[in-house]
């Protein structure tokens, strides 16, 4: 297996179809920017969802956008998935993926919440497991409870590779031990070595 030691050895290629999606609840905001700092512009879509109340999401997209090469931005329903860009779901409304004229989009909606969650994981990971597939990675880092669990399983049963930040890392291990626990994770990882893994596994494999 190919080994990185350090994030710009790897340039993975943007392929069509491909997309990251991250979950995170409690601690999660701290954990984010350790996500995405460290990645390089030339990646893959990502879409995630952060539990964290309405009037909050906008600014903390703003702030991550100030501090990644990624543009990062509150999506916005009807939001084409671009590379180099993370689309965080706004504190009001579920985010699913959609096709848009052929090309995925994000699609929010105010269905009741999900896990007691809206923007819930589960409801983010279930969309991309439907329309995405193998071509999909999924991480899912520090947060209370069980969003997520299901819809990570079904990502990894429709071919996605998945990540779960370990406890010894976590803030509160309660997402990504359901996660594992339900058979939806390939690797478990100290929070400071998903970037370069994920990075290392988008150059391993490629779209179909």
């Amino acid at each position: 297996m190919q080994t990185v030691s350090s994030l710009g050895a790897v340039r993975p290629a943007v392929a069509d179809g491909r997309v990251i999606a991250v979950g995170a609840s409690t601690g999660g905001t701290e954990a984010l920017k350790s996500l995405l700092v460290p990645l390089p512009v030339n990646l893959p879509p990502i879409v995630i969802v952060q539990h964290m109340p309405a009037m909050f999401t906008e600014s903390f997209a703003r702030r991550l956008d100030g501090l990644c090469a990624l543009q990062v931005k509150e999506a916005q329903h009807g939001d084409v998935l671009m590379p180099g860009c993370a689309y965080l779901a706004p504190g009001h409304s579920h985010l699913r993926l959609a096709r848009l004229g052929g090309r995925l989009s994000c699609a929010l909606s105010q269905d009741e919440p999900v896990n007691r969650h809206r923007p819930s994981v589960e409801v983010l990971f279930r969309s991309v497991a439907d329309l995405v597939g193998g071509r999909a990675l999924g991480i899912m880092l520090t947060g209370m409870g069980k969003d997520g669990g299901t819809g990570m399983r079904a990502m990894r049963d429709a071919g996605a590779y998945n990540f779960a930040q370990d406890e010894a890392s976590a803030t509160v291990f309660g997402m990504p031990k359901e996660a594992i626990a339900l058979g939806g994770v390939d690797e478990v990882l100290p929070l400071s070595r998903i970037p370069e893994r994920l990075l290392a596994r988008l150059a391993l494999v490629r779209p179909n």
